[in-house]
């Protein structure tokens, strides 16, 4: 099997960036095989952590993830090794003591809100993309997912979003688009992008 090819798929919150995840996703795996791998599951342990203190964690800071071992893993990848990936337990916020056996792939769709801010991380990209959406189309997506998906109440999705989602955003996810190779408006509704993209993926593996 010839090098994996890598797709850094990057945005805020609520942005649609798991919509052209997805997408990507669905319009590729017929022809080659493909995985996504969510930067999520790459959140560090805390299982040596009190609950009180694990509830604490800002999710949206770069130092809540641990891209040592996700680069690790994506190097194993283009060696075409097999790895264990992490699954996190939101509910317990810390890694489940399971793991995800993923097997050597042709093309990675690594997805996640700060996959573009690291710079060993960007270095194994092929392709970055950044899927920029209006701040107050992502505020109402996050709050009606949050409400109805998750059971948060209105004032603790404000709360989060005012004191760490909004902030993060702003310090480390917006900034992180100067990188990216192509950054697509509107997300997943952006099919003109998606397809223009699934293209030059195809094109890419062909030579």
């Amino acid at each position: 099997m010839n090098k994996p090819l890598i797709i850094g798929i990057a945005g805020g919150s609520a942005s649609g960036k798991t919509t052209v995840a997805e997408k990507i996703y669905d319009s590729l795996r017929s022809k080659s095989s493909t995985i996504i791998i969510r930067h999520d599951d790459y959140y560090k342990d805390q299982s040596h952590m009190p609950m009180e203190e694990r509830v604490l964690t800002n999710y949206d800071h770069p130092f809540s993830l641990d891209n040592g071992l996700l680069i690790e893993h994506l190097k194993l990848l283009l060696e075409n090794k097999a790895i264990n990936k992490p699954i996190y337990d939101f509910k317990e916020h810390t890694r489940s003591q399971d793991c995800e056996i993923i097997e050597p792939v042709e093309i990675i769709i690594l997805e996640g809100i700060l996959v573009l801010e690291d710079k060993g991380l960007r270095e194994l990209m092929d392709i970055k993309l950044y899927v920029d959406t209006e701040h107050d189309i992502r505020f109402i997506r996050r709050l009606l997912r949050d409400m109805n998906e998750r059971g948060r109440s209105l004032d603790s999705v404000v709360t989060q979003y005012e004191t760490t989602v909004r902030p993060m955003h702003m310090q480390f996810v917006e900034p992180s688009k100067r990188f990216a190779d192509l950054i697509i408006p509107d997300g997943g509704e952006n099919m003109v992008a998606v397809d223009l993209l699934v293209t030059k993926i195809n094109s890419t593996i062909s030579e």
